[in-house]
């Protein structure tokens, strides 16, 4: 008999949460950003665009976390990927729901289970990244 644990799924407050960290790691960076909150079904818990942030910042912040949730793995680590001749080319463009691999998706995990992802658009993919990961310690 086997037993499973069972892992809280990723809530309201934690979305804001992560919402909020982003966004104070990116205004402290002089930086404006969009930040989208998906849970593990892929349906949008949180999203917030700074008034300053470019406009496609909020399409770019969405599918950098869908594309971390789909892959469970941190967009910044699949750029490599996608290039030519790298095992995923074509993905980008295989599938209806464009997956974006670009740095500023990430994955939330809860006790190693997937739970959600977050994404940030509007700074460099490095910045991006970075204020992701940030977000991620405000609910560790």
């Amino acid at each position: 008999m086997s037993t499973t644990t069972a892992v809280a799924p990723l809530t309201t407050q934690d979305a804001e949460a992560l919402v909020a960290a982003a966004r104070q790691a990116a205004e402290d960076a002089g930086v404006a950003v969009s930040v989208t909150v998906l849970d593990a079904g892929g349906h949008l818990l949180a999203f917030r665009r700074d008034d300053r942030a470019v406009l496609i910042s909020g399409e770019t912040s969405t599918r950098k976390a869908y594309t971390a949730l789909q892959l469970d793995a941190a967009t910044a680590d699949l750029v490599t990927a996608v290039q030519p001749g790298a095992p995923f080319h074509t993905l980008p463009t295989a599938l209806d729901r464009p997956l974006l691999f670009i740095a500023g998706g990430v994955p939330v995990r809860r006790a190693g289970r997937l739970i959600g992802a977050v994404g940030v658009g509007g700074g460099a993919p490095e910045q991006d990244h970075g204020f992701a990961v940030t977000a991620l310690e405000s609910i560790a």
